[in-house]
């Protein structure tokens, strides 16, 4: 069966875990915006077993999604012990691109007052993000223009997590990934402008790509060209191939927050590897 079909075969089992999930943590809701996406959830672990904050993008192909849609996220997060930020953003096609970049940066820096005002650490921040949040993400962590565009310091960052991400727009796409992206951009906009392998400058962030060779939405290829930039710059940089029976992309970007570090390679990798970090 080829992997497109089992990625659109594998929603339904994935929505239906979603709904199932245990409500252990009620996050915080802090807008930094009027637009009713303009929001952030703070989620604090009863127990914190770490003083590194993640900051997370959600995905959901820049046209869907939400923070409290991915609920889920953060009570994973929180039931492992980490403070955990979801950030959301205006959604393609009403809102065309840079929109997303200026609100997830708009949202990062309102966190970070957030945390800073509420007495928590900033000084360990691991950015991460799934497929569109990934891209995102990103963008964020290894642009210095988009950066000093909207005047945000990512000194404290220590750490970059991309899962199944679309980091580059050349060579070959899905039928999906390019229907998104006709959504995401202007007609005529340069995409480069928004392509996180043409952005990417070399950084102190190291990086984790954990991407499927099953996924059937984006290429692995796409990850092996950003990792291989990444390592050209100099830079710190791991790509990790899913091992996992579930490796569609829904399933590993999204359902792998709905196992556990015991049952699900992917999510001991993702913690695994934040608590390594220095």
């Amino acid at each position: 069966m080829k992997d497109s079909v089992r990625e659109s075969l594998s929603y339904w089992g994935l929505y239906g875990k979603m709904l199932r999930v245990k409500k252990e943590f009620e996050p915080q809701f802090i807008p930094f915006g009027n637009h009713k996406h303009q929001y952030f959830l703070y989620y604090e672990p009863k127990n914190p077993a770490s003083d590194k904050v993640i900051m997370w993008v959600h995905g959901g192909g820049w046209n869907a999604g939400t923070p409290q849609i991915f609920d889920f996220v953060g009570q994973c997060a929180a039931k492992n012990g980490y403070r955990f930020v979801s950030i959301g953003y205006r959604l393609s096609p009403k809102y065309k691109y840079p929109c997303q970049i200026e609100d997830v940066c708009a949202g990062y820096k309102a966190a970070v007052e957030f945390l800073t005002a509420n007495g928590v650490d900033i000084g360990r921040i691991v950015v991460s993000g799934p497929s569109a949040g990934a891209h995102l993400a990103s963008i964020l962590c290894y642009s210095k223009g988009i950066q000093e565009e909207f005047s945000v310091d990512v000194s404290n960052v220590i750490g970059f997590i991309g899962v199944g991400g679309p980091y580059i727009f050349s060579g070959k796409q899905s039928l999906s990934v390019r229907l998104l992206l006709n959504q995401l951009f202007a007609k005529g906009y340069d995409r480069t402008l928004g392509e996180p392998y043409s952005l990417m400058e070399k950084s102190h962030i190291p990086m984790l790509l954990i991407q499927s060779k099953h996924d059937g939405l984006i290429e692995y290829s796409c990850a092996e060209h950003f990792y291989e930039k990444a390592k050209s710059l100099g830079m710190e940089c791991e790509l990790y191939a899913v091992a996992d029976q579930k490796n569609t992309h829904s399933w590993y970007t999204a359902g792998m927050f709905l196992e556990t570090r015991e049952k699900n390679q992917s999510l001991h990798k993702f913690f695994s590897w934040i608590e390594d970090i220095r």
